[in-house]
Parts: structure tokens; C-alpha cells; sequence
């Protein structure tokens, strides 16, 4: 995928954008990292809406030219906590010339903070590499999985954990 200009908007999730999320966030998934998963070990690709933007929950997009290179969800475990979901940037915008990762997570750090967040969790393979040290610039501390609240749900490919706290 060629872009002629490295500029994009971040916008919240309507429906328009559901099939272009399906197709990037499986793309990353399983074309670029292997990872064993499909559309339908993912029901909340198929109700984004539902499992999002709900409570304190929200789901954004990056969007260049028409065209969805990057998504970041947030969902909502109560007890002023939430999980970090679904964050995928197209190989072509990653890195920090392009900022797209960390404009999603300061528009989603921005939304947590204004609902009074004050935990954020996430689950992560252990073959994003890149994502971890990502997170681990952006002050999140790697916590055990059973330390992990209760209403955190774990897809069964995460193996390492991130807790952020929110106002520190």
C-alpha cells in the first residue's frame, strides 16, 4: 500500500469503517506476525459498537486518504479501569516519523482521563515486539497475569500484560 502524503485524522468509530478495520487488523494479525486467530475468534470486530462505545469505552481510527491505517479501542471493566484493545497501525505509518501509533494512544489517554479513568490494562503476544517497547515508553509496567482485575477478559493469543496508571 503506497500513500503519497504521510497525513491522516483520528476520528471515532462509525460502520463505514468496520470492513477496513476487519481487513488491517487480521492482516497484521495473521499475514504479518503468524499469529493463529480469525474474524470469529474476534466477536467484537463484528460488534464494535457494543463492546466499545459503551460506559467510559471508546474505539478511534486513523484515517488517511479513505483509508483506515490505524485503530486503538478502549473498553470498559468498571472500577474506573479499562483495557487497551485492538491497537494496530498499518506497517507503512508505523514509527515515530509518522506518530500514528502515538496519536491513537494520546486520543485515547485524552478520552480515559476526561471519564475519570485511573487504570488501564492491556494483554499483548509475545511476538509484538515493537509494541512492547512502545508501551513501556508510554510509562506501562509489565503486571502478572493474575494480578490482572477480575473483569479483565484475556484473548487466549495474550501472554504478556501492561498496566498503566492513568494519572501518574
Amino acid at each position: 500500500m503506497y500513500f503519497s502524503r504521510m497525513s491522516y485524522d483520528i476520528t471515532a468509530y462509525t460502520d463505514i469503517y468496520k470492513p477496513q478495520i476487519i481487513d488491517l487488523i487480521l492482516g497484521i494479525q495473521t499475514e504479518e506476525f503468524n499469529v493463529a486467530i480469525t474474524a470469529n475468534d474476534q466477536p467484537d470486530l463484528q460488534d464494535i459498537h457494543g463492546y466499545y462505545q459503551q460506559g467510559t469505552g471508546n474505539f478511534w481510527v486513523a484515517v488517511s486518504e479513505g483509508t483506515v491505517i490505524g485503530t486503538i479501542a478502549l473498553s470498559d471493566i468498571h472500577n474506573k479501569q479499562a483495557a487497551l484493545r485492538k491497537m494496530f497501525v498499518h506497517k507503512d505509518f508505523r514509527g515515530k516519523a509518522n506518530g500514528v501509533a502515538q496519536a491513537l494512544l494520546n486520543t485515547l489517554l485524552m478520552w480515559a482521563r476526561e471519564n475519570g479513568l485511573q487504570e488501564l490494562f492491556l494483554g499483548t503476544t509475545d511476538k509484538f515486539h515493537a509494541a512492547h517497547h512502545f508501551y513501556e515508553k508510554n510509562h506501562f509496567q509489565r503486571v502478572a497475569a493474575d494480578l490482572l482485575p477480575v473483569n479483565f477478559s484475556r484473548m487466549t493469543v495474550d501472554s504478556i500484560f501492561y498496566k498503566l496508571d492513568i494519572n501518574s
